[in-house]
Protein backbone atom coordinates (compact mmCIF):
# COMPACT_ATOMS: atom_id res chain seq x y z
CA UNK A 1 0.00 0.00 0.00
CA UNK A 2 1.00 3.72 -1.29
CA UNK A 3 0.79 6.37 1.57
CA UNK A 4 -1.97 8.22 1.63
CA UNK A 5 -3.57 9.89 -0.85
CA UNK A 6 -5.31 13.20 -0.60
CA UNK A 7 -8.25 13.91 -3.03
CA UNK A 8 -9.99 17.17 -3.58
CA UNK A 9 -13.81 17.82 -4.71
CA UNK A 10 -15.52 21.30 -4.62
CA UNK A 11 -19.65 20.39 -4.81
CA UNK A 12 -23.13 21.95 -3.80
CA UNK A 13 -25.78 19.73 -2.63
CA UNK A 14 -26.90 18.78 -6.11
CA UNK A 15 -23.72 17.42 -7.10
CA UNK A 16 -23.99 14.90 -3.81
CA UNK A 17 -25.11 11.88 -5.93
CA UNK A 18 -22.82 12.42 -8.75
CA UNK A 19 -20.06 12.56 -5.73
CA UNK A 20 -21.23 9.46 -4.57
CA UNK A 21 -20.75 7.34 -7.85
CA UNK A 22 -17.38 9.02 -8.50
CA UNK A 23 -15.71 8.23 -4.94
CA UNK A 24 -17.86 4.42 -5.42
CA UNK A 25 -15.37 3.82 -8.62
CA UNK A 26 -12.73 5.23 -7.02
CA UNK A 27 -13.12 2.78 -3.83
CA UNK A 28 -13.57 0.03 -6.33
CA UNK A 29 -9.70 0.01 -7.80
CA UNK A 30 -8.61 1.27 -4.11
CA UNK A 31 -9.65 -1.01 -1.99
CA UNK A 32 -6.29 -1.39 0.26
CA UNK A 33 -5.36 2.74 -0.32
CA UNK A 34 -5.78 5.15 2.60
CA UNK A 35 -7.82 8.36 1.39
CA UNK A 36 -8.21 11.72 2.79
CA UNK A 37 -11.27 12.84 0.85
CA UNK A 38 -11.55 16.69 1.29
CA UNK A 39 -14.89 18.65 0.52
CA UNK A 40 -14.67 22.11 0.25
CA UNK A 41 -17.99 23.69 -0.16
CA UNK A 42 -20.43 26.91 0.96
CA UNK A 43 -23.67 25.29 2.35
CA UNK A 44 -24.45 21.50 2.38
CA UNK A 45 -26.71 20.92 4.57
CA UNK A 46 -25.18 18.92 7.50
CA UNK A 47 -27.63 16.44 7.38
CA UNK A 48 -26.15 15.74 3.66
CA UNK A 49 -22.72 15.83 4.81
CA UNK A 50 -23.77 13.23 7.39
CA UNK A 51 -24.71 10.33 4.83
CA UNK A 52 -21.92 10.86 3.12
CA UNK A 53 -19.74 10.33 5.96
CA UNK A 54 -21.24 7.52 6.27
CA UNK A 55 -20.55 6.16 3.15
CA UNK A 56 -16.88 7.35 3.10
CA UNK A 57 -16.55 5.52 6.73
CA UNK A 58 -17.91 2.23 5.40
CA UNK A 59 -14.69 2.65 2.83
CA UNK A 60 -12.24 2.87 5.74
CA UNK A 61 -11.54 6.51 4.44
CA UNK A 62 -11.78 10.21 6.50
CA UNK A 63 -13.53 12.93 5.23
CA UNK A 64 -12.82 16.05 5.75
CA UNK A 65 -15.62 18.97 5.06
CA UNK A 66 -14.45 22.58 4.71
CA UNK A 67 -16.99 25.21 4.71
CA UNK A 68 -16.03 28.52 2.99
CA UNK A 69 -17.60 31.70 3.19
CA UNK A 70 -14.63 34.22 2.48
CA UNK A 71 -13.36 33.22 -0.54
CA UNK A 72 -16.10 34.01 -2.98
CA UNK A 73 -15.03 35.99 -6.42
CA UNK A 74 -15.91 38.89 -7.30
CA UNK A 75 -18.57 39.76 -10.09
CA UNK A 76 -17.49 35.97 -10.95
CA UNK A 77 -19.50 34.52 -13.90
CA UNK A 78 -21.65 32.21 -11.89
CA UNK A 79 -24.11 30.81 -13.59
CA UNK A 80 -25.96 27.45 -13.03
CA UNK A 81 -23.66 25.21 -14.61
CA UNK A 82 -20.93 26.33 -13.50
CA UNK A 83 -21.63 27.55 -9.32
CA UNK A 84 -19.08 29.53 -7.45
CA UNK A 85 -17.99 26.10 -5.80
CA UNK A 86 -16.08 25.25 -8.90
CA UNK A 87 -14.12 28.13 -7.78
CA UNK A 88 -13.04 27.02 -4.69
CA UNK A 89 -10.04 24.96 -6.71
CA UNK A 90 -8.80 27.61 -7.87
CA UNK A 91 -8.07 28.88 -3.79
CA UNK A 92 -7.44 24.98 -2.08
CA UNK A 93 -4.34 25.99 -1.50
CA UNK A 94 -5.22 28.96 0.19
CA UNK A 95 -8.15 27.03 1.84
CA UNK A 96 -6.56 23.42 3.08
CA UNK A 97 -4.05 22.73 5.84
CA UNK A 98 -0.92 23.76 5.61
CA UNK A 99 0.19 20.47 6.30
CA UNK A 100 -1.47 19.20 2.84
CA UNK A 101 1.31 19.40 0.46
CA UNK A 102 0.09 17.70 -2.63
CA UNK A 103 -3.90 17.03 -3.79
CA UNK A 104 -5.34 15.47 -6.61
CA UNK A 105 -8.66 17.11 -7.71
CA UNK A 106 -11.33 15.49 -9.09
CA UNK A 107 -14.70 16.57 -10.90
CA UNK A 108 -17.54 14.42 -9.87
CA UNK A 109 -18.74 13.55 -13.47
CA UNK A 110 -16.29 11.52 -13.98
CA UNK A 111 -15.67 7.71 -13.25
CA UNK A 112 -12.40 5.56 -12.10
CA UNK A 113 -11.13 2.61 -14.14
CA UNK A 114 -8.05 2.33 -13.07
CA UNK A 115 -5.56 2.73 -10.34
CA UNK A 116 -4.39 6.73 -9.82
CA UNK A 117 -1.69 5.82 -7.64
CA UNK A 118 0.45 6.41 -10.87
CA UNK A 119 -0.83 9.64 -11.33
CA UNK A 120 -0.47 10.22 -7.41
CA UNK A 121 3.18 9.22 -7.39
CA UNK A 122 3.87 11.36 -10.60
CA UNK A 123 6.98 13.84 -10.59
CA UNK A 124 5.23 17.57 -11.26
CA UNK A 125 9.05 18.62 -11.74
CA UNK A 126 9.00 21.87 -9.97
CA UNK A 127 5.37 22.55 -12.12
CA UNK A 128 2.23 23.64 -10.43
CA UNK A 129 0.15 21.23 -11.38
CA UNK A 130 -0.58 18.56 -13.66
CA UNK A 131 -3.85 17.97 -15.83
CA UNK A 132 -4.69 17.13 -19.48
CA UNK A 133 -5.43 18.62 -23.19
CA UNK A 134 -8.37 17.36 -25.03
CA UNK A 135 -7.06 18.18 -28.70
CA UNK A 136 -8.80 16.09 -30.39
CA UNK A 137 -7.78 15.00 -34.06
CA UNK A 138 -7.31 18.56 -35.62
CA UNK A 139 -6.39 20.51 -32.52
CA UNK A 140 -9.14 23.21 -34.37
CA UNK A 141 -10.90 23.86 -30.50
CA UNK A 142 -7.07 24.04 -28.24
CA UNK A 143 -6.05 26.54 -31.31
CA UNK A 144 -9.04 28.77 -30.89
CA UNK A 145 -8.63 28.68 -27.09
CA UNK A 146 -5.41 30.06 -27.63
CA UNK A 147 -6.38 32.44 -29.52
CA UNK A 148 -9.63 33.63 -27.07
CA UNK A 149 -7.34 33.39 -24.02
CA UNK A 150 -3.97 35.03 -25.54
CA UNK A 151 -2.14 31.76 -24.41
CA UNK A 152 0.79 29.63 -26.47
CA UNK A 153 0.11 26.43 -24.20
CA UNK A 154 -2.27 23.57 -24.50
CA UNK A 155 -5.96 24.43 -23.22
CA UNK A 156 -6.10 22.08 -19.90
CA UNK A 157 -9.36 20.69 -18.66
CA UNK A 158 -9.59 21.28 -15.27
CA UNK A 159 -11.51 18.36 -14.02
CA UNK A 160 -8.28 16.22 -13.08
CA UNK A 161 -5.54 18.07 -11.52
CA UNK A 162 -2.70 17.02 -9.56
CA UNK A 163 -2.28 20.14 -7.86
CA UNK A 164 1.27 21.15 -5.96
CA UNK A 165 -0.23 22.84 -3.12
CA UNK A 166 2.71 24.67 -1.29
CA UNK A 167 3.66 26.04 -5.10
CA UNK A 168 -0.15 26.97 -5.32
CA UNK A 169 0.38 28.82 -2.22
CA UNK A 170 3.25 30.91 -3.67
CA UNK A 171 1.26 31.33 -7.68
CA UNK A 172 -1.85 31.77 -7.46
CA UNK A 173 -3.62 34.90 -6.48
CA UNK A 174 -7.44 36.03 -5.65
CA UNK A 175 -6.24 39.24 -6.48
CA UNK A 176 -4.97 38.01 -10.11
CA UNK A 177 -8.41 35.70 -10.78
CA UNK A 178 -10.50 38.94 -9.66
CA UNK A 179 -8.63 40.92 -12.28
CA UNK A 180 -8.82 38.29 -15.10
CA UNK A 181 -12.88 37.86 -14.54
CA UNK A 182 -13.34 41.61 -14.43
CA UNK A 183 -11.31 41.51 -17.43
CA UNK A 184 -11.91 38.62 -19.57
CA UNK A 185 -15.88 38.18 -18.11
CA UNK A 186 -17.61 38.34 -21.37
CA UNK A 187 -14.91 35.90 -23.09
CA UNK A 188 -15.18 33.07 -20.47
CA UNK A 189 -16.91 29.97 -21.50
CA UNK A 190 -15.81 27.53 -18.93
CA UNK A 191 -15.18 30.34 -16.71
CA UNK A 192 -12.70 28.59 -13.79
CA UNK A 193 -10.64 26.34 -16.31
CA UNK A 194 -10.67 29.42 -18.30
CA UNK A 195 -9.05 31.68 -15.54
CA UNK A 196 -6.99 28.46 -14.81
CA UNK A 197 -5.25 28.38 -18.35
CA UNK A 198 -5.03 31.93 -19.07
CA UNK A 199 -3.52 32.45 -15.83
CA UNK A 200 -1.41 29.68 -14.90
CA UNK A 201 -1.25 27.14 -17.71
CA UNK A 202 2.34 27.88 -18.46
CA UNK A 203 3.09 26.47 -14.95
CA UNK A 204 1.20 22.92 -15.79
CA UNK A 205 2.71 19.76 -16.75
CA UNK A 206 0.64 18.11 -19.10
CA UNK A 207 -0.17 14.37 -18.63
CA UNK A 208 -1.98 12.26 -21.73
CA UNK A 209 -5.34 12.73 -21.73
CA UNK A 210 -6.56 9.47 -23.34
CA UNK A 211 -4.83 7.74 -19.29
CA UNK A 212 -5.96 10.29 -17.11
CA UNK A 213 -8.63 12.36 -18.53
CA UNK A 214 -10.53 10.57 -21.39
CA UNK A 215 -13.46 12.64 -22.57
CA UNK A 216 -16.20 10.08 -22.94
CA UNK A 217 -17.67 11.74 -26.00
CA UNK A 218 -15.01 11.18 -28.15
CA UNK A 219 -14.34 7.70 -28.86
CA UNK A 220 -14.39 8.08 -32.55
CA UNK A 221 -11.45 10.78 -31.85
CA UNK A 222 -9.28 9.01 -29.75
CA UNK A 223 -10.06 5.74 -32.10
CA UNK A 224 -8.95 7.72 -35.61
CA UNK A 225 -6.04 9.81 -33.30
CA UNK A 226 -4.59 6.43 -32.60
CA UNK A 227 -5.30 4.88 -36.02
CA UNK A 228 -7.50 2.10 -34.75
CA UNK A 229 -5.89 1.28 -31.40
CA UNK A 230 -7.57 2.46 -28.88
CA UNK A 231 -10.36 0.63 -28.66
CA UNK A 232 -12.41 -0.50 -26.08
CA UNK A 233 -10.65 -2.80 -24.93
CA UNK A 234 -7.98 -0.41 -24.97
CA UNK A 235 -9.43 2.09 -22.71
CA UNK A 236 -10.76 -0.45 -20.35
CA UNK A 237 -7.24 -1.84 -19.97
CA UNK A 238 -5.36 1.58 -19.89
CA UNK A 239 -7.51 4.52 -19.18
CA UNK A 240 -7.65 5.55 -15.80
CA UNK A 241 -10.41 8.21 -15.62
CA UNK A 242 -13.47 8.28 -17.62
CA UNK A 243 -14.61 12.08 -17.76
CA UNK A 244 -18.22 13.07 -18.72
CA UNK A 245 -17.94 16.46 -19.82
CA UNK A 246 -20.56 18.33 -21.56
CA UNK A 247 -24.19 17.51 -21.29
CA UNK A 248 -26.45 15.47 -20.88
CA UNK A 249 -24.85 13.92 -17.93
CA UNK A 250 -24.62 10.28 -18.11
CA UNK A 251 -27.36 9.92 -14.55
CA UNK A 252 -30.00 11.53 -16.88
CA UNK A 253 -32.08 10.31 -18.96
CA UNK A 254 -31.19 11.29 -22.48
CA UNK A 255 -27.94 10.40 -21.79
CA UNK A 256 -26.87 7.17 -24.63
CA UNK A 257 -23.44 7.18 -25.33
CA UNK A 258 -21.42 4.14 -25.32
CA UNK A 259 -19.94 4.68 -21.82
CA UNK A 260 -23.63 5.61 -20.35
CA UNK A 261 -23.87 1.85 -19.36
CA UNK A 262 -20.69 1.99 -17.84
CA UNK A 263 -22.04 5.02 -15.86
CA UNK A 264 -25.18 3.04 -14.97
CA UNK A 265 -23.27 -0.43 -13.67
CA UNK A 266 -21.55 1.98 -11.17
CA UNK A 267 -24.86 3.48 -9.50
CA UNK A 268 -26.24 0.43 -9.93
CA UNK A 269 -23.41 -1.30 -7.89
CA UNK A 270 -23.57 1.66 -5.22
CA UNK A 271 -27.40 1.30 -4.81
CA UNK A 272 -26.66 -2.93 -3.86
CA UNK A 273 -23.73 -1.74 -1.46
CA UNK A 274 -25.51 0.78 0.54
CA UNK A 275 -28.19 -1.91 1.01
CA UNK A 276 -25.51 -5.02 2.32
CA UNK A 277 -23.67 -2.27 4.76
CA UNK A 278 -27.32 -0.65 5.78
CA UNK A 279 -26.66 3.00 4.69
CA UNK A 280 -30.27 3.21 3.32
CA UNK A 281 -33.78 3.34 4.98
CA UNK A 282 -35.22 -0.21 4.70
Amino acid sequence: MTEEMAILVTVDENYLEPLETMLFSLREHHLNQRMTIWLIHEEIPETKLEKLQQLIDSFGWQLAPVAVTQYIFKEAPTVTRYPKEMYFRLLCGKILPKEVERILYLDPDLLVINSLNPLWELDLEGKLLAAASHRGVTNITNSLNQLRLNTDHPYYNSGVMLIDLEKARETISIEAINETIDRYGPYLLLPDQDVLNHLYGKYVKEVPDDVWNYDARKYVSYLAKSMGEYDIHQVMNQTAIVHFCGKPKPWKEKSDTRFTGLYLDYVHRLKHYKQQHKLVKE
